[in-house]
């Protein structure tokens, strides 16, 4: 069974060895070649955590699966987000929280990238957010954008194709790391269709049942990520 809990301080320590270690998004990209000090990346990401969530509020969503850590989807203004100004197709909108992270750990389930950003979408419209905007990688090499920790930006920045497959747009073409928007409010996101969908998904996955009312900002499903 996998199970979808908003992270926080107290969680922190719940994380996967992937998501735990990767502070790509928490460095602002200078100093980028692997051999760069970054000091102790479990303590830089808990930082983080911590000032985001006392300043803004949860910031992110973690999944365990058959109780071992699954994966984690990270979420905030662009403005607490180091990385965000270093993509050639910055700046974020204005009115959009930024998706600045989805990582999936090893032996993760089928369709657990789906699970998260269903619960990002939920959390987001809840709090009045208009819009989600994220990075999306094309190319399996991440060129000059790389993270001072090594983990290369397409560990942790999601394919486009992906994003694309759950309701994104592209707003800044790009050959490797376009931008891609999300616009939570439009009523069109939240028929009662995309939920009969969705829910068939958590089914056929063995995720544990959505809230009532909670939808997704899926457009279209497509197949479950690998």
């Amino acid at each position: 069974m996998t199970n979808i809990r908003p992270l926080d301080l107290d969680s922190v320590d719940q994380l996967g060895p992937r998501a735990r270690t990767c502070v790509y998004w928490q460095t602002d990209g200078r100093g980028d070649e692997p051999t760069a000090a970054v000091g102790d990346p479990e303590f830089e990401k808990e930082a983080w955590i911590s000032r985001v969530s006392l300043e803004w509020g949860v910031c992110g969503q973690h999944a365990t699966f058959e109780q071992r850590p699954a994966g984690a989807a990270v979420y905030a203004p662009p403005a607490m987000v180091p990385r965000a100004e270093c993509f050639p197709t910055s700046p974020v909108g204005s009115d959009a929280i930024l998706l600045a992270g989805l990582t999936e750990e090893q032996g993760a389930p089928a369709g657990l990238g789906t699970a998260l950003l269903a619960e990002v979408v939920a959390d987001l419209r809840s709090r009045g957010v208009k819009a989600i905007e994220a990075f999306g990688v094309t190319s399996g090499d991440p060129g000059p954008i790389k993270s001072r920790d090594g983990c290369g930006s397409d560990s942790c920045v999601p394919a486009a194709t992906f994003l694309i497959e759950h309701g994104f747009t592209v707003v800044a073409e790009h050959e490797t790391h376009p931008r891609l928007r999300l616009d939570i409010d439009s009523d069109h996101l939240w028929k009662a269709d995309v939920e009969r969908a969705l829910d068939q998904l958590f089914a056929e996955h063995g995720f544990a049942t959505r809230r009532v009312g909670e939808l997704s900002g899926a457009t279209a499903l497509g197949r479950p990520p690998d």
